[in-house]
């Protein structure tokens, strides 16, 4: 009887111990496809995510604004989307594919010009990018890098852009910008403030573009309708927003509101 008794006891503690195990909210991971001059300020607030919650995980796919809205478009796994422009949200959005009330813009940049740390060419400004001896200037691709959209306006604004066509470089996001400058294959590149000061040992800001010479580089981030982490996303964004949010991204360049 003391076996019998014994074994049901047993039985009875792996089920409850089973139900309990099943009732438990699984740790949510998080997949957040963000622009990719946005990895140095969220991976430390990935990481700071976790702290909080412990058990979760944040998974980062960081890549030009225009490439991963395309992915979200076809049906890649996201949870999250943070821009470094309108544009893409602003598609996103036509489209039906944001949680509704969950798109907020968070952090702005600029515009610069680069050259290489230890560049024999002098160039001192914008318009030196017309001399005979500026071969090739690296910008992203304006189709589907903001940060190529913003200097393909500023060019333009600058009534330089005609002029310098046969000579620039497109490159597919902001670090093969930063690469080919770096490593002296184009003359000149132009990259946000944030992209060049991260590689601040190679790279050298020549000048910065006026803020009218193109539309405001706004950073945006918004939920993506359908999430199964729905909570664990505005909690994300919540962050971002967040007074320790907005100091992370002013630590690494980035222009932010003064929080209320």
């Amino acid at each position: 009887m003391r076996w019998y008794k014994l074994i049901t006891v047993c039985i009875f503690t792996c089920l409850l111990s089973g139900l309990l195990f099943a009732a438990a909210p699984s740790a949510a991971e998080l997949t957040i496809s963000a622009a990719l001059s946005l990895k140095p300020p969220f991976e430390a607030l990935g990481r700071e995510y976790e702290k909080r919650h412990p058990g979760s995980r944040v998974v980062f796919n960081f890549a030009a604004s225009g490439v991963l809205q395309k992915q979200i478009e076809a049906g890649a796994p996201a949870d999250v989307f943070a821009s470094a422009s309108s544009r893409e949200m602003d598609a996103l959005e036509g489209s039906g594919l944001l949680l509704a009330g969950s798109r907020a813009d968070f952090a702005g940049n600029a515009v610069v010009l680069i050259a290489a740390k230890n560049a024999s060419l002098r160039i001192s400004s914008f318009s030196d990018l017309n001399k005979s001896d500026v071969g090739r200037i690296a910008i992203g691709n304006p189709a589907t890098v903001p940060a190529g959209k913003y200097a393909a306006e500023t060019l333009r604004s600058l009534e330089l852009w005609e002029g310098l066509r046969p000579k620039l470089v497109y490159a597919e996001h902001v670090r093969q910008v930063m690469d080919y400058t770096a490593r002296e294959e184009v003359d000149a590149g132009m990259v946000f403030r944030t992209d060049a000061l991260s590689r601040g040992s190679e790279l050298k800001i020549i000048s910065e573009a006026p803020a009218s010479s193109h539309t405001p580089v706004v950073y945006t981030a918004a939920a993506i309708k359908g999430t199964k982490n729905e909570a664990a996303a505005l909690g994300f964004i919540a962050l971002v927003l967040s007074k320790e949010g907005r100091e992370v991204l002013r630590r690494h360049g980035f222009m932010v509101k003064t929080q209320k």
